[in-house]
């Protein structure tokens, strides 16, 4: 979970054995075979800047759960991460896209923008790394250059298009994985001490 932010490539022999060490590592983590929205939280915080990390944790986590069930399996772990690491630009749009549309409605409203901006903004600013902008003016900003009809909603189409037009923009709305610590799970031969 905190550790997870890689997914071995498909590419090459040892994808299944990978697969397997995150799926022992997701099990030992989590016993129960899912996770909660505690639990997640819990790791999540863990691996980034502490309890500043709550809020947008809550936010990836219902993203995740793509079922709506209220709790994470492998599976739907296991997809976002490989689409985060190995998807195309346009996935890991799609996929940003339905973090900020936070009631799943197929639009973002400038609330929910900022909702999502503030609690990166509260992780930013207990980081190393301030921000230049507020999360309000981030929002601002986002929403002139994407808003093209300006009904005061962002549609999947001006987000996945603006975003691809501007490297500011999609450096902000894109999910980017490696903003949580990433080490694989051991293989096993080094978690028995095999040499090699």
């Amino acid at each position: 979970m905190g550790q997870a932010a890689s997914l071995p490539c498909k590419r090459g022999d040892s994808y299944v054995t990978e697969l397997y060490e995150w799926f022992r590592m997701f099990i030992n983590e989590c016993p129960s075979g899912l996770i909660t929205l505690h639990e997640f939280q819990r790791h999540f915080c863990s691996a980034t800047v502490g309890s500043e990390s709550a809020e947008y944790a809550e936010q990836l986590f219902r993203t995740l759960d793509t079922n709506g069930d209220g709790v994470v399996d492998f599976r739907e772990y296991v997809l976002a991460i490989s689409l985060l690491t190995e998807g195309s630009a346009v996935e890991k749009l799609r996929w940003s896209f339905k973090l900020f549309d936070q009631d799943s409605d197929g639009a973002i409203t400038r609330q929910e923008m900022l909702g999502i901006m503030q609690a990166v903004y509260k992780m930013t600013m207990a980081g190393t790394e301030p921000s230049p902008l507020t999360a309000e003016e981030c929002t601002n900003r986002i929403f002139v250059r994407l808003d093209k009809d300006n009904n005061a909603i962002i549609t999947l189409e001006e987000f996945i298009e603006g975003a691809l037009d501007d490297d500011w923009i999609r450096e902000k709305l894109e999910c980017d994985p490696s903003t949580v610590r990433v080490e694989r799970p051991p293989t096993r031969d080094a978690a028995l001490g095999s040499h090699g």
